[in-house]
């Protein structure tokens, strides 16, 4: 299974895959209680996800229509959501790479979600809703992320030596 996660790692880490943090950072009671506090936000983005499919099916069975933009962002939204678990648990374990992926995601897709329920038509009032509180769910996420704490916890790795222009040309 570790090996499947390894491969799993270098695909969404990149070049970073393999680094991670000092493990007295990882094991800092204030990273591990930012982590709980960011876990327990996650459930609650996926609960959000579960009632709004829950919500589309029970009007398509009661014989309301359900928009396909309704089932498609509900999938997205499970999709995403999940994507976010995994950073959030490979961070936990000390790899910057997933903690650098759940602050920039947490940070972006509130701005996509609100900007897409302002369209006006496209979901209906509930949904909306839905949006507005996944977004506000996920700046809480950002908000933690951003804390002092854990942006010295998360160090940014170094950059590797590229070597000099003379080294390319040859």
């Amino acid at each position: 299974m570790e090996n499947l996660l390894a491969k799993l790692d270098r695909i969404a880490g990149g070049r970073h895959a393999d680094y991670t943090i000092a493990p007295e950072a990882r094991d800092d009671p204030r990273t591990r209680r930012s982590f709980v506090v960011i876990t327990w936000l996650l459930v609650a983005e996926f609960v959000l996800g579960v009632t709004a499919v829950a919500i589309a099916a029970v009007l398509q069975l009661t014989g309301h229509p359900v928009q396909w933009a309704v089932w498609m962002r509900s999938a997205v939204v499970l999709g995403m959501t999940v994507t976010l678990f995994y950073f959030a648990w490979r961070a936990q374990k000390g790899y910057y790479w997933a903690y650098s992926r759940l602050r920039l995601f947490s940070k972006i897709f509130p701005i996509v979600t609100l900007v897409i329920a302002a369209i006006p038509g496209l979901y209906p009032l509930w949904m909306v809703t839905e949006q507005i509180i996944f977004s506000l769910i996920l700046i809480g996420v950002a908000d933690y992320l951003d804390s002092d704490h854990m942006r010295s916890a998360f160090p940014r790795p170094a950059r590797r030596n590229q070597g000099t222009t003379a080294d390319v040309l040859r």
